[in-house]
């Protein structure tokens, strides 16, 4: 097309797209000069692109990781006795604004100084059974409301469980202050483990063999969440998911021209791979502008009780309205925390549920992103991070804690952005968000068939990300094969029995049900052990177990010699900031000099292994 100017679409920091006619795949090269047109990414994680397209892809994030973090203090409302009254609401947008909130100071953190991937921190339902077992305590049971004008007063007053007479507001307050305490000690333990490098010493045992199925069954075992969503009006959950599939799939080589303004060359025309890049944004705004459309001309039903209802846009607008303009959240916002030894055990096992799961993540965003596997210090690192998110969402109050999102790894998936600098813009955007509660709160009207027709794609781009990882293995190999079948079947298998017979487990002590109960039924935790007990003590030699091939693997099936990939592992994985000043910083877990060793190693010609030797 005439007219249209060659020049790179992203900042000067970023050679990403070559001078050519058009912006595309093809296009992609390595920082290195290599290159990796076969990993079809516009943007790998050292990328950095323009700051309006940071911007954009940032929000398309936020869109995407809306839902959970949303979906999750909405959920917990009910066990908290949130009132369904004015007061209620607010308290609901409180709350949803300091997830927000919490969750891009974490996001920004776990990007810039943690694992150092493009990863969203939020959210977690891995700690929801603990915390649903301690509001179904007896001295946390709701309690009744007394006659309107009791003790002479407008509002709505309480008789709780201990005999104390308490408005609406110190009763979801002191449920929830228990639930703060309980999940700020528990973190503990994460931070602790991160710090020690005592889960860089469990990797020794990881393979491709462990992390296919645990990864797998991330993706698989949401499937309940997709269907819950896409359910209520199965019309718009599939509109959803084609217009999703017809951008990043059909139209991802269309290059759209846009206006262009510089100084240099004032306005000129640019082409970009539009739909490739925003295909999550696309389809949720056409979506959601087809629900609010449909809710206006009211083709959709009024009644509650009618799934389709939950597809309309006008039933959580009090949220809308009686959100605050701007609040602060601080530590301590509903009251000081309160710690009981039950609920803190009882939270554990959502720690231990959510280390696996973030590793799995780990694995998973690493290969979407363009990244080398991470090493031993930056697993570290990233499960200190989160461990210190836990704590900071505890002291808060978010009523959970934060993880891993594994929806924007499968986003990355679609959208073939994968630069760390665009999560970060995605953290700011929650930050900002989360003290302008009355904009943030504007997106939670996105009815839920929408969300759900975005999970039917990006769960199941999830799950088969985890299942790339057996190109490593000998798949004509039996016993690989027993182990691949056996873990996912059960890993699927025994949390559903788990969930069709709640309070099977009863061995006499309260918090070892629960610390049972919640490992069990997480699908991840029950295959990815599995196949970890299996690949180590069945009999089998490395190359039969894709050790060899994973370990040296980046993007694809390009084998790197050690030395090679240890200088892509620093570079990735780096601080941004100096780290050797120290002669003991190769004894820190947790910093790349951790790693020193294994260089001193390949320069004298010594045969090493670069992730399991310390």
């Amino acid at each position: 097309m005439d007219g249209v100017d060659n020049t790179s679409f992203v900042s000067n920091e970023s050679p990403r797209f070559s001078s050519s006619d058009d912006v595309s795949a093809s296009d992609v090269t390595s920082h290195d000069g290599n290159d990796d047109s076969s990993s079809d990414l516009l943007y790998k994680v050292d990328d950095t692109p323009a700051w309006y397209a940071c911007v954009a892809f940032g929000i398309q994030h936020y869109l995407v990781a809306l839902g959970g973090m949303v979906g999750l203090p909405l959920l917990l409302a009910g066990p908290l006795c949130i009132p369904n009254d004015d007061d209620g609401d607010v308290a609901r947008a409180l709350i949803i604004s300091t997830v927000f909130f919490v969750a891009g100071i974490c996001t920004m953190l776990q990007t810039t100084f943690g694992i150092r991937l493009p990863i969203m921190q939020g959210g977690t339902f891995s700690f929801l059974p603990p915390t649903l077992a301690i509001l179904s305590l007896p001295h946390n049971k709701c309690p009744s409301a007394l006659p309107s004008g009791f003790n002479n007063v407008s509002y709505t007053l309480y008789n709780d469980t201990d005999g104390s007479i308490i408005d609406g507001t110190e009763v979801w307050q002191r449920r929830i202050r228990e639930v703060q305490g309980a999940i700020a000690v528990s973190s503990c333990l994460q931070i602790l483990l991160g710090l020690t490098g005592a889960i860089g010493f469990l990797l020794r045992f990881i393979g491709p063999l462990t992390i296919a199925p645990a990864v797998a069954l991330i993706g698989l075992d949401l499937f309940s969440t997709a269907y819950g969503d896409a359910s209520s009006q199965w019309g718009i959950a599939m509109f959803t998911s084609f217009v999703l599939i017809l951008c990043s799939q059909y139209l991802k080589n269309v290059n759209i021209p846009f206006p262009h303004y510089s100084m240099k060359k004032k306005f000129s025309w640019k082409k970009a791979p539009i739909f490739k890049m925003f295909p999550v944004l696309f389809a949720l705004v056409l979506a959601w502008l087809l629900c609010l459309i449909l809710t206006e001309c009211n083709a959709l039903p009024s009644n509650p009780d009618n799934p389709a209802y939950k597809a309309r846009t006008d039933i959580k607008l009090n949220v809308l309205n009686k959100a605050p303009w701007f609040r602060f959240p601080y530590p301590g916002q509903w009251g000081l925390p309160r710690v009981t030894l039950a609920g803190v055990i009882g939270m554990m096992a959502g720690v231990v549920a959510g280390i696996v799961e973030s590793i799995g993540d780990y694995y998973a965003c690493a290969r979407l992103s363009g990244a080398p596997n991470p090493p031993t210090h930056a697993i570290n690192r990233g499960i200190l991070t989160e461990g210190f998110g836990c704590l900071l969402a505890g002291v808060m109050g978010t009523s959970t804690a934060t993880t891993s999102f594994s929806e924007n790894i499968g986003a990355i998936g679609i959208t073939r952005v994968g630069s760390r600098r665009v999560l970060q813009v995605a953290g700011f955007i929650f930050f900002i968000l989360g003290m302008l509660s009355k904009f943030g709160s504007i997106f939670v009207t996105i009815p839920d068939p929408v969300i759900g027709g975005l999970f039917c794609v990006m769960f199941g781009m999830i799950a088969a990300v985890g299942l790339s990882n057996l190109q490593y293995v000998d798949l004509n190999s039996p016993r690989n094969l027993f182990i691949i079948g056996f873990s996912i079947f059960m890993g699927l298998t025994v949390p559903e029995w788990m969930k069709a017979n709640e309070g099977v487990i009863q061995t006499g002590v309260v918090e070892i049900d629960q610390i049972l109960s919640v490992l069990l039924e997480t699908s991840m935790l029950v295959g990815g052990m599995l196949a970890l007990v299996f690949d180590n003590t069945i009999p089998g030699t490395e190359s039969e177990r894709g050790i060899v091939r994973w370990r040296n693997a980046k993007n694809g099936n390009e084998v790197l010699d050690e030395k090679t990939l240890l200088q892509q592992e620093a570079d990735c994985y780096k601080l941004p900031f100096p780290t050797n000043c120290c002669r003991f910083s190769r004894y820190i877990p947790i910093l790349p000099e951790f790693m020193g060793r294994y260089d001193e190693d390949v320069n004298k010609g010594q045969s090493m292994d670069f992730v399991t030797k310390f």
